[in-house]
């Protein structure tokens, strides 16, 4: 099944690059060879391509039957594409609050039920730890190298670092347009925020003691 995509990175004098998927995950390798029509020009950053999908010996996808869908536009097209690709992604609603009405649910358990202060140093070791692992994540997607799975993403989101995993989805344009990722990511939240409200509840308090 053929798709259409953009070009996202591309070294002419070695002649190959990576496709970027709209709908996000591993990068498609593209070697020049693999170009059945380039409109008379060499392949750039930001061209809209249409291709074919295989497997390399590795299972690593790579690009066949490559044809630019139109040089002209694809041209005049490729800065503000390369800045679209380089700005941030927009946030959505549930992005947007997510951060201030966890805050708020935070303070008032630390005021209500008191708050041991690790509990902040957690969040904020794993938040860091989160979207670090999300930039190694992202580089490895450019690049076709071995990515980091889903579920490891979802682990680390689970046990604190959701804050992190949620601006890094946001800043590095990472994980943000895929659905399925996206809601099993909310459960994460969810299911963090959840955890930590029961867990400092003096039902809680009172099971412990």
């Amino acid at each position: 099944m053929p798709f259409t995509d953009t070009i996202q990175s591309w070294q002419d004098d070695r002649g190959f690059g990576f496709i970027e998927p709209a709908q996000g995950g591993q990068a498609v390798f593209v070697h020049i060879k693999s170009f059945t029509s380039r409109g008379g020009s060499r392949p750039q950053v930001g061209q809209r391509v249409m291709f074919e999908v295989e497997l390399n010996a590795q299972g690593k996808k790579r690009a066949k039957n490559v044809a630019v869908v139109s040089a002209a536009a694809s041209t005049a097209a490729a800065p503000r594409q390369r800045r679209a690709a380089d700005s941030p992604a927009q946030w959505g609603t549930a992005s947007l609050f997510a951060l201030p009405a966890f805050l708020l649910v935070y303070l008032a358990v630390a005021v209500i039920w008191r708050v041991p202060s690790w509990v902040a140093a957690l969040y904020s070791g794993a938040s860091v730890v989160c979207a670090l692992v999300y930039a190694i994540d992202k580089s490895a997607a450019v690049a076709g190298r071995w990515r980091v799975s889903e579920s490891t993403l979802h682990t680390l989101s689970l046990v604190g670092g959701w804050p992190g995993a949620l601006v890094a989805q946001q800043v590095l344009r990472h994980k943000s347009n895929k659905a399925s990722f996206r809601a099993a990511f909310w459960v994460t939240v969810v299911a963090n925020v959840a955890g930590f409200v029961a867990i400092h509840s003096p039902l809680a308090t009172g099971w412990r003691v």
